[in-house]
């Protein structure tokens, strides 16, 4: 071939894929000013933002300055958490130009994945004040705690090639192994057998570790029972309190190997993300020990601080925080110390405390009194709804798996580009109607991890709080969620976050269990020719007789390994609220600013869709 004729050749196909690559970068803006308000400017700035660049699409800092900074010198990178986006500024309009020109459409590589970049010039760059949290009361959190030798010391006492159960009761859990040294903490009721101490008591390596707690007075008296949690990279632990019968009030968490990030959440919705470095000793007190719950978020990276700015009464809120980064998680051992409670606890929490609350029957339990606040009403919810689903997860996905036919009429009827919110999404069983135009959002952590097995785009949230930009959705859907809200007012919340979340003109489909479980003559398919009603707990597969109760949920996975313990399945029980005819119609009608369209009655549940207002 011709020399010039090859030229000529590369030439076109360059411009071809120049032209490709501005489609994209057109596309993407396009995409950012839909979805983020985000306005790009035509004209060359010292400041870029990159779309595909963010921590949401497992971007990290380091791996996305090495490449910017091949264009000259950065002024500032912002990294908001959870996005997929990044803003850029450098010294010179000249960097900007070189960094326009060539990672336009260049494919990153960010361990075992690849992205492609595209960036946009934009006029400037606002980074909001970065915020402290407080840590819950009674929270303190001390780094460097032990020494590399007394790290190594401590993780070499710990034998996990030994099977004797007998001695220290080690359990293979779903997310983690673990090991119990004094007693034996028991996960089927959450408790201790104070009657019968383990052969194996704490380590002689701990002893010197706890000394030193009692000479800096984290603790009065020693502990004399110890669990060590081991948690592989993508392993966590639900949220949860420890229980107050069982330990007295300070709790010690000594975290060796890998870092990682705890969650501390209030009854009242409020969260706290607080990094655990390696070597650092974590110490629960008061209300952070009794009220708070807390746990590990199962995933294989963690957003965190590029550097960690700990202090004993503040932690960053990683929610707000733009220099953020993606840690690859490793291997964790947790070593936590607790004191066997021999009294019955007398805590300042007895909302939250087992031994102040009045013991239910075994089978069936008395229903929980109607919350009179929203702390109690929170802690309801965390029992008879939260953890209920996290315990249930896969048997209840594997019960739902039949979409309602109206719901997929709504679902299908949006048009292409549309963006839609499954807001308490379960399993995912909405997500694949059409998957183009929707992402869901649940507050079981089980769920969402069985939604990302199916293949589909969802993440973890309260139905209060939805971490969504205002106005960002045509549509959203709440399908079987708002009857599990204790309260009226908080079931009113539940549907203000979502008209917050809808596009003036956007519309949201809502579903609601009916107390009406027989209507225009016909019975719903969750009934079934029976009369027992037990006056308390709701019988399986009978009408109602009140509007708030709790109702059975017989686990069957796992059943022949319980009934080998306990000669029975477990049963769960969930809260509900029931609504009566009219009731989700008068609830919505308080919320300013929205119409119902229509309402209706389908599958046992009251439903109805509603339009925000285009003046909102």
């Amino acid at each position: 071939m011709d020399a010039s004729v090859k030229n000529n050749v590369i030439a076109v196909r360059r411009s071809k894929e120049d032209k490709k690559v501005l489609r994209k970068q057109l596309k993407a803006s396009h995409t950012l000013l839909k979805h983020e308000g985000i306005s790009t400017a035509p004209q060359p700035t010292k400041s870029l933002v990159v779309a595909n660049g963010g921590l949401g699409n497992g971007v990290s800092r380091e791996e996305l300055s090495a490449a910017l900074n091949e264009m000259g010198e950065l002024e500032t990178l912002i990294m908001h958490p959870h996005k997929p986006y990044a803003f850029v500024t450098y010294r010179s309009e000249e960097s900007a130009w070189k960094a326009h020109i060539h990672l336009n459409g260049k494919k990153l590589q960010c361990g075992e994945n690849s992205v492609t970049l595209y960036l946009s010039y934009v006029d400037s760059v606002t980074c909001e004040k970065e915020e402290s949290v407080p840590l819950p009361e009674g929270l303190v959190l001390v780094e460097n705690f032990v020494s590399l030798e007394e790290e190594a010391l401590l993780l070499a006492a710990i034998d996990w090639l030994s099977t004797n159960e007998d001695v220290t009761a080690q359990k293979a859990l779903k997310h983690r192994r673990v090991k119990h040294y004094g007693f034996e903490f028991r996960y089927d009721n959450n408790n201790v057998d104070k009657d019968k101490p383990l052969a194996a008591g704490i380590p002689q390596e701990c002893l010197p570790v706890l000394e030193q707690c009692v000479k800096n007075k984290h603790i009065d008296i020693m502990p004399d029972q110890l669990t060590v949690n081991q948690y592989e990279s993508g392993q966590g632990i639900p949220p949860h309190v420890d229980t107050h019968s069982a330990f007295e009030d300070t709790i010690l968490s000594l975290s060796l190997g890998a870092k990682t990030v705890m969650e501390f959440r209030h009854p009242d919705g409020r969260v706290v993300a607080v990094v655990l470095p390696g070597r650092s000793l974590l110490v629960m007190k008061g209300e952070s020990r009794y009220l708070w719950t807390h746990g590990i978020t199962p995933r294989k990276f963690d957003m965190v601080p590029v550097c960690d700015p700990q202090s004993p009464a503040h932690t960053p809120d990683l929610g707000t925080r733009s220099n953020l980064t993606l840690y690859k998680r490793g291997t964790r051992t947790s070593f936590t110390f607790r004191k066997i409670r021999h009294e019955p606890c007398r805590c300042a929490f007895p909302s939250a405390c087992d031994s102040q609350v009045a013991p239910s029957a075994p089978s069936p339990p008395s229903p929980p009194s109607l919350p009179c606040c929203h702390a109690d009403a929170a802690l309801l919810e965390e029992e008879y709804v939260h953890r209920v689903y996290d315990a249930i997860a896969s048997h209840f996905s594997g019960t739902r798996h039949s979409p309602w036919p109206r719901v997929c009429h709504f679902l299908s009827s949006l048009p292409p580009g549309s963006v839609l919110a499954d807001v308490g999404c379960g399993n995912g069983k909405y997500l694949g109607v059409n998957p183009e135009v929707i992402v869901g959002c649940d507050r079981s952590i089980a769920l969402v991890q069985i939604c990302a097995q199916r293949g589909f785009q969802a993440f973890v949230s309260d139905a209060l709080s939805v971490p969504l930009r205002t106005a960002s959705c045509d549509a959203c859907i709440s399908i079987a969620v708002i009857h599990h809200f204790s309260t009226q007012e908080r079931r009113l919340a539940a549907v203000k976050e979502l008209v917050r979340l809808l596009k003036p003109g956007g519309r949201a489909l809502i579903y609601v269990w009916a107390f009406e479980q027989e209507y225009n003559q016909q019975r719903s398919k969750y009934l079934k020719d029976q009369n027992k009603v037990h006056p308390d707990v709701h019988t399986n597969r009978t009408a109602f007789n009140t509007q708030d109760l709790l109702v059975p949920w017989h686990l069957k996975e796992g059943k022949k390994r319980v009934e080998e313990k306990s000669g029975e399945a477990p049963v769960y029980h969930r809260y509900y609220h029931v609504f009566q005819q009219g009731e989700l119609e008068q609830l919505c009608g308080q919320e300013a600013g929205v119409n119902v369209q229509s309402s209706y009655h389908d599958q046992g549940n009251w439903c109805v869709i509603l339009e925000k207002d285009m003046g909102r």
